[in-house]
């Protein structure tokens, strides 16, 4: 038995301030869905997203953390540290969008007629759900880029803006699944394809980015993710005055919401949530492009 063995351990994985966020994230992971499950529930689509956000950055938190632990992330074929603040950064967004749709559709200000355990139990999945958030936040912070650390390209600004493009598509593709009406008029089905196309293109650049398959390519990576941030800016200016027009144009659409629409299944509520995270991305596509060439300036200096 080699009597250094415990060298295979990494206790920087567990004494370190980011060993602590992960055990925090599996903590709380796993009090919202112990309390999902024994008497708080879930039921219909929101309530189903909302536990498999829950379950699934638990599951993969755990590998992470014990792969890191183990040190046996090193036989993976992937760019972990890449991997790993992309997982935080999107694992985020999955906790505060949970936390966020539980409570609006399972929480009551008013006890039901059986009493209120039920709604204590909602309120403690909320109140964990939202502490998590912030646990998985602070790992993004801790592995971000810093002045004077080399990292990888997923924990600069840039590559986490890539994950929040991502995020932000895939609620406007819900939206549109949303009997939102986009079939109806050919510059609204033009709208879909520029969504479809920019959100292929940045998951493709998460992809070779986290598989450290960037050098590998036959042009530089950099010059072409500015090249792309610029046309998907172009791209999404032109749907955030398309969209807008033929949606809520008195010719083309309906300028308020019609009376009597019925709560998660009228087009005009997906049509403004489309609208509306359109032009999130749009803010986001240009900060990315303004902090992309703000880091092409300063690595030209001497």
């Amino acid at each position: 038995m080699d009597p250094q063995g415990g060298h295979y351990l990494n206790k920087a994985a567990l004494l370190s301030p980011l060993g602590a966020a992960r055990m925090c994230q599996l903590l709380l992971g796993c009090t919202t869905m112990s309390l999902v499950a024994h008497q708080a529930g879930y039921s219909a689509t929101y309530g189903t997203f909302c536990m498999f956000v829950w379950c699934f950055c638990f599951a993969v938190t755990l590998v992470v953390f014990t792969l890191d632990v183990t040190r046996l992330h090193g036989c993976m074929p992937i760019s972990w540290d890449n991997f790993t603040v992309a997982y935080a950064m999107l694992a985020t967004l999955m906790y505060v969008t949970a936390s966020v749709v539980y409570p609006v559709y399972f929480l009551q200000p008013q006890c039901p007629a059986g009493g209120c355990e039920v709604r204590d139990y909602r309120i403690a999945v909320t109140v964990c759900s939202s502490v998590c958030c912030f646990a998985y936040g602070a790992e993004v912070f801790l592995t971000q880029a810093k002045p004077g650390h080399v990292v990888g390209y997923m924990a600069t600004m840039s590559g986490l803006l890539k994950v929040v493009q991502a995020f932000v598509a895939c609620i406007i593709f819900g939206a549109l699944a949303n009997d939102s009406e986009y079939n109806r008029h050919v510059p609204t089905q033009y709208c879909v394809v520029v969504y479809s196309l920019c959100f292929a293109v940045t998951v493709v650049v998460i992809a070779l980015t986290v598989s450290g398959r960037t050098a590998a390519l036959r042009f530089p990576f950099d010059r072409f993710v500015v090249i792309y941030t610029f046309l998907a800016v172009l791209l999404y200016m032109s749907t955030a005055v398309v969209w807008p027009v033929f949606s809520f144009d008195r010719k083309y659409g309906t300028p308020a919401r019609p009376e009597g629409c019925p709560r998660g299944k009228c087009p005009w509520d997906s049509k403004l949530v489309v609208a509306v995270f359109t032009h999130v991305n749009l803010a986001l596509y240009i900060t990315d492009l303004v902090y992309s060439q703000r880091i092409r300036f300063v690595s030209q200096q001497p």
